[in-house]
């Protein structure tokens, strides 16, 4: 029994070009059959330089000794610190990489300028909205961060900036060098027994709590993407915005600057606090309308604040903010210790050289989120979409145009527990690319089928039986259009090719209503034949005599003596000369040469 769940993309503009690679039996003259140069493929956003060499990467911010080592292993390595926009638009357009902290702005301009050659953008942080993600996306550029290395960096300095606050430390040790000694002023408030608000329990809001908790304090939290079962966990209560405004005597922020928390504490929320509230923030200035907290210190709404962020970095020397008695600032130190600054530069740096080598990327942040252990687990399964991809397409006759893609995924696993983003990503890619002379990987997949009007749907079909695998098999339909290739036909009139994936390498299982078993290494010769003895070995003689290498066979028939449907794995591509020979054996009815 099975079950069935489906979902659909589609939009519309001018179909693709099709690609011609095969003949019908018999062959024409080999003066007429021409063969492409095979291109260079890799998973994901994998760069080419065109003449073999380096890529280069640009980095325009100081990054870690160990970082730039790891970079320079593999990659020519511009380190041009304090570049203008305009210096950074001239530099970009020879670059396949940028490496940036929060200091330089990576808009449109950047990615228009590259012309077409930035693959990669790395963020050495957490935040990235110094970057154009839908730019990037659109451009196919991947935008990766280094989300974990610099978490416990910046947890303990919101713990250092929360207590030093409580306790006047930065007043008190000011006024003791002016020669002052006053004891009376700087008395502080406890701790212990008060509540604090973490306003976004991510990474670092969660290592926040951890240690406020270790001090004493009753700990709440306000996000609403937390999972309210990880919270409890540590014994923090979710509430919502407004509780957690009305109830905390200390609040420490840890949401990213997104249009939703633009200036999300401002007269309005202030309005909402406890009196003599205190406020922390390590996450980012833009969060805070600062000048509505410098009325609101001078109203005593806000008794204190700690500041590590700026809506602009660095501040004005004379900003009412930063000269406030009662405000206690840092110049964005959150992540500067010693281990944070050399493991965001390792994290940055193994994240940039694994994308630009074509592997999956758990830190890209324009891309299908999936966690690095679903990652791992799908990494032979996108191989597998993304080849089966590019045979559907190399099956579709001249003229045709694809424009319906219908992909089935059969699985034990509840829809639920089965993430096909990535996949659905790779299959267009696989589409795409042989019959486009567009780049397309996995961040501009979408964006690219929506621009050339491919329309792709996709059913998920829920098995018995054990969930060991994430999937069973794979199979991409090309709909409305004509084979060169006839037995590649379902019984709908689909160009139809299935696959599963066998002990970590992608197979291929089906063509059309025909069951065959081939591995999707190197290149495969599809022949329908009469079924009769010595087919295998006429042809595997032909190929022999060639120098081409055979890794595979298999042969999947209708019935003993009718047709019968031979793949053979070829290592090598055949010249035209011996796929004529194959042609000419009078058994052969049609035959296809297709590049893997």
């Amino acid at each position: 029994m099975s079950a069935t769940a489906s979902s659909a993309i589609s939009v519309a503009t001018k179909p693709l070009k099709s690609l011609s690679l095969s003949t019908r039996s018999p062959l024409p003259s080999a003066a007429s059959v021409a063969f492409p140069t095979p291109r260079r493929r890799l998973v994901l956003v994998a760069c080419t330089t065109g003449d073999g060499s380096k890529p280069t990467i640009l980095v325009a911010e100081k990054l870690g000794e160990a970082g730039v080592k790891l970079l320079e292993d593999f990659a020519n390595v511009d380190c041009s610190y304090n570049l203008t926009p305009e210096e950074l638009n001239t530099k970009i357009s020879l670059c396949d990489a940028l490496i940036v902290r929060s200091g330089t702005k990576v808009g449109r301009e950047v990615f228009e300028s590259s012309r077409g050659r930035l693959k990669v953008v790395g963020r050495a942080g957490v935040g990235i909205d110094n970057v154009d993600l839908s730019a990037a996306t659109e451009f196919g550029c991947l935008v990766v961060n280094a989300p974990t290395a610099n978490t416990i960096a910046a947890a303990e300095h919101g713990i250092a900036l929360l207590a030093g606050m409580a306790r006047n430390v930065a007043q008190a040790d000011a006024s003791v060098k002016a020669g002052e000694w006053k004891r009376n002023k700087y008395v502080g408030v406890s701790l212990v027994g008060k509540t604090l608000a973490v306003m976004g329990f991510g990474k670092v809001g969660t290592e926040v709590a951890r240690r406020a908790k270790g001090l004493g304090m009753r700990v709440i939290a306000h996000d609403p993407y937390a999972p309210a079962d990880r919270a409890h966990a540590i014994g923090v209560d979710l509430v919502s915005f407004d509780e957690a405004l009305a109830t905390a005597d200390f609040i420490s922020l840890h949401m990213p600057l997104t249009p939703a928390t633009s200036k999300i504490l401002n007269d309005e929320t202030f309005a909402k606090m406890k009196k003599g509230v205190r406020i922390v923030n390590v996450a980012r200035g833009g969060v805070i309308d600062e000048d509505a907290l410098v009325r609101a210190l001078d109203a005593g709404i806000v008794a204190q604040a700690a500041l590590d962020v700026f809506t602009k970095e660095p501040p004005a020397k004379d900003s009412p903010l930063v000269q406030h008695e009662r405000v206690t600032v840092t110049p964005h130190l959150g992540a500067s210790t010693m281990e944070a600054q050399e493991g965001v530069a390792i994290e940055i740096a193994e994240a940039v050289v694994g994308a630009l080598n074509g592997e999956l990327a758990a830190t890209a942040v324009n891309a299908p989120m999936v966690s690095a252990e679903v990652l791992t687990e799908l990494k032979p399964y996108v191989i597998l979409a993304e080849k089966l991809g590019r045979l559907a397409v190399q099956l579709v006759a001249g003229g045709s145009g694809v424009k319906n893609v219908k992909v089935s995924y059969t699985s034990a696993r509840a829809t639920d527990d089965l993430d096909t983003r990535l996949l659905r990503a790779m299959i267009t890619k696989g589409i795409i690319e042989p019959i486009s002379d567009v780049y397309v990987n996995l961040v501009n997949a979408d964006f690219t089928a929506k621009q050339r009007g491919l329309r792709i749907s996709e059913e998920r079909v829920l098995l018995d039986g054990s969930p060991e695998n994430p999937l069973e098999t794979i199979t991409v339909q090309l709909g409305n259009v004509e084979s060169k290739f006839a037995s590649s036909l379902s019984e709908s009139g689909e160009v139809k090719v299935e696959g599963r994936v066998k002990d970590g390498v992608p197979h291929l299982t089906k063509v059309g209503s025909f069951e065959v078993d081939v591995t999707l290494e190197g290149s495969i010769i599809l022949c329908r034949q009469v079924d009769q003895p010595g087919m295998i070995g006429t042809v595997g003689s032909i190929l022999g005599e060639s120098n081409v290498n055979v890794n595979f066979m298999s042969v999947g028939r209708i019935a003993p003596r009718k047709q019968a449907i031979m793949a053979i794995g070829v290592d090598d591509q055949p010249s035209k000369e011996t796929l004529k020979k194959i042609g000419e054996i009078p058994a052969v009815e049609e035959f296809v040469f297709l590049k893997v």
